[in-house]
C-alpha cells in the first residue's frame, strides 16, 4: 500500500519540476518521458540499439489506458503499447512512436 496520495503523486511529475505534458483522451496530463536507447539481440546474435520511449505518470490519469491508445507530447503521436501499474498508484506506459 502506497504511503503518498495522489496529490503527493501528481508532485513527481509536475510539469513544473521534471515533468512533461502529455495529451490524453482525459485531457493534459503529466508525467516523466524518457526515450533511451535500449539494446535488442539482433539476429545472428548481433545486437543492435533502439530507443524505447516510456512515460511515468499517476495511475489515476490513465486508468482506462489500453493498447493501442494515443498519447500526445510535443505534438508527437506515440500508440501505447504496454501499461505496466507498480501498484504504488504510479504506471509507466511503453510507447511506440508514430
Amino acid at each position: 500500500m502506497a504511503v503518498e496520495s495522489a496529490d503527493d503523486r501528481a508532485i513527481f511529475v509536475s510539469i513544473d519540476d521534471f515533468g512533461t505534458a502529455a495529451t490524453y483522451k482525459v485531457g493534459t496530463i503529466s508525467g516523466i518521458f524518457d526515450n533511451d536507447f535500449v539494446e535488442v539481440d539482433g539476429i545472428g546474435g548481433v545486437p543492435f540499439a533502439m530507443q524505447q520511449p516510456r512515460f511515468l505518470c499517476r495511475t489515476a490519469d490513465v486508468s482506462t489506458a489500453v493498447e493501442n491508445d494515443s498519447l500526445v507530447i510535443a505534438t508527437v503521436t506515440y500508440l501505447i503499447k504496454v501499461r505496466q501499474d507498480d501498484g504504488t498508484g504510479m504506471t509507466t506506459l511503453v510507447l511506440e512512436k508514430q
